[in-house]
C-alpha cells in the first residue's frame, strides 16, 4: 500500500503494511510473503504513525508473530484485558502400589544442588491441557509413563516469573511403567521413595507448599481425599472442547458430555 504525502512543499511517497481490520475494530497485517528485515521496520514505523494519526492507537503487546495496538471507541471505561498475566505450572503426585512416591533432584534453579527430593514439576505447553501437561513432564522429567487421575489442589501466587502470576496444580498419577531413564538436562537424580523417608526430610516438614504435598500423598494413600478430574466440555458457539475438573461424586446428571 502506498500513499502520497506533501510535506513542507515536497511530495512523498510513503508505502504503508497491507492491513485490514478485524472483528473487533483492530488491525491485522497480512503478509503474502517474506519481507527484508529492515524494510519491515521501515513500513511497519510509518503505518505505525499513520495509525495512530488516524486512530489514537496505543501499544499493548507483542508476541513472536504479531504485534498489537489497541484504541477504545466507546466513552466509557476502557475494559480491554491486559496481555496474559499468568503462567500454568503442574507437579504430579506418583504413587506405585508399595507406597513409594515417585521424587527427583534437580541440576538447576532453586533446589540446585540441596539434596532436596521433590515431585516432578513443569510448566504447561500453550495448548496443553493440564492433564496432557502432567503426563508429558514426567516423562520428560523421568521416563515413566503415566495416567492422569485428578487435580488434587492448587495454588495461585503473583510476581512469580518475569513480573507473571503463577498457577500452580498439583495433581495425582497412576505409574503405568517403572523403569527410570531421567532428564540430564534438568534432572541430577530420581528415584523411588518410601513415602516415609519423603516425609522425614526437614525441608519437606517445614516449607509451606512441600508440607501440604506430603500431606495429601498420604490422604491419597489411604484413599481418603477426593479430587477434581477432568470432563469434556463442548459448547454450542463451535469453541474448541475444553475441560472442567470437578468431583464427579454424589452428582446425579450425565457429566460425559457438559454444554455451556
Amino acid at each position: 500500500m502506498e500513499q502520497t504525502l506533501v510535506q513542507n512543499g515536497a511530495v512523498k511517497k510513503v508505502q504503508f503494511l497491507p492491513a485490514v481490520n478485524d472483528d473487533h475494530g483492530g488491525v491485522i497485517i497480512e503478509l503474502e510473503k517474506p519481507m527484508d528485515p529492515n524494510v519491515f521496520h521501515i513500513m511497519l514505523r510509518s503505518s505505525l504513525r499513520q495509525w495512530k494519526l488516524q486512530e489514537g492507537f496505543w501499544y499493548h503487546h507483542a508476541e513472536p508473530h504479531y504485534l498489537m495496538l489497541v484504541y477504545w471507541i466507546p466513552k466509557i471505561e476502557n475494559t480491554i484485558p491486559g496481555n496474559a498475566s499468568h503462567r500454568v505450572r503442574i507437579g504430579a503426585i506418583v504413587l506405585n502400589e508399595k507406597r513409594e512416591l515417585l521424587v527427583v533432584q534437580e541440576c538447576s534453579g532453586k533446589m540446585k544442588g540441596k539434596g532436596i527430593w521433590k515431585i516432578p514439576t513443569g510448566v504447561v505447553e500453550e495448548g496443553e491441557d493440564i492433564f496432557e501437561g502432567a503426563v508429558r513432564e514426567v516423562k520428560e522429567e523421568t521416563g515413566i509413563d503415566t495416567e492422569f487421575l485428578e487435580v488434587l489442589a492448587f495454588r495461585q501466587m503473583h510476581k512469580s516469573f518475569f513480573g507473571k502470576s503463577d498457577l500452580f496444580f498439583i495433581c495425582m498419577m497412576r505409574p503405568l511403567t517403572f523403569n527410570l531413564q531421567k532428564q540430564d538436562l534438568e534432572i541430577e537424580a530420581a528415584q523411588w521413595m518410601s513415602l516415609d523417608e519423603y516425609a522425614a526430610q526437614p525441608f519437606i516438614q517445614k516449607h509451606g507448599i512441600f508440607k501440604y504435598i506430603k500431606d495429601l500423598c498420604f490422604a491419597k494413600a489411604e484413599e481418603s481425599y477426593p479430587g477434581f478430574t477432568p470432563v469434556p466440555i463442548k459448547s454450542y458457539f463451535g469453541e474448541p472442547t475444553s475441560y472442567l475438573y470437578f468431583n464427579e461424586d454424589g452428582l446425579v446428571q450425565e457429566t460425559s458430555a457438559i454444554y455451556l
